[in-house]
């Protein structure tokens, strides 16, 4: 190097770390975390949604017929069997999200 040349300084440089500027560990963590669990979530609709399809017969007609017939009877039912539908959808949700999670959790 001649007298002249000289390296450049590292003053008024940001360090050049893992994380995007202005973001902290702990947030950037939870970003990541809330993007997976949005991914989740939609997948696990898309699942229920897949379900009716297929109970359907992969047609829309039969979709709509299925969604229906379940809307009819969940209006239509009593207190208790309301109280039963809505177990038996939160104990199916978990299920499936928690398959979805074990199936993704490298990501």
């Amino acid at each position: 190097m001649s007298h002249g040349d000289h390296e450049p300084s590292n003053a008024g440089r940001r360090e050049q770390g893992r994380f995007p500027a202005g973001l902290s560990g702990d947030a950037l963590l939870h970003s990541a975390s809330a993007g997976f669990h949005r991914i989740d979530a939609a997948a696990d609709l898309g699942v229920f949604a897949l379900f009716f399809l297929a109970l359907g017969g992969f047609s829309l007609d039969g979709f709509m017929h299925q969604l229906n017939n379940l809307a009819s009877r969940y209006v239509a039912a009593s207190p208790d069997r309301i109280a039963s539908f809505k177990t038996i959808f939160i104990v199916a949700h978990l299920v499936v999200a928690t398959g979805l999670i074990v199936l993704r959790r490298e990501k």
